[in-house]
């Protein structure tokens, strides 16, 4: 039980932290600082994970990476809602 409390820690972290990114994103309205390669990057390697923990059978990995991969198309639509703004 022990090794999957870490790992829900470690999920609850990072989810934050990526998170904090797409609200930055939002609040501000501003893509400065922010590559759109950020999210497509994120995009990819979380739906990979996605099925590679489902395939391990893993839990916590499957939650998490569906979580980053929610939160990573959220900052994909935020990026180019902002970008557009900014070329007005």
């Amino acid at each position: 039980m022990e090794t999957e409390a870490i790992g829900w820690i470690s999920t609850f972290i990072l989810v934050l932290t990526v998170g904090r990114q797409a609200w930055t994103q939002w609040k501000s309205g501003s893509t400065g600082g922010v590559s759109q390669w950020l999210f497509v990057g994120q995009l990819a390697a979380s739906a990979g994970f996605v099925v590679y923990s489902w395939l391990l059978d893993n839990v916590v990995f499957v939650v998490s990476n569906l979580f980053l991969l929610a939160i990573a198309l959220v900052g994909q639509v935020l990026f180019v809602r902002n970008r557009r703004r900014e070329k007005r």
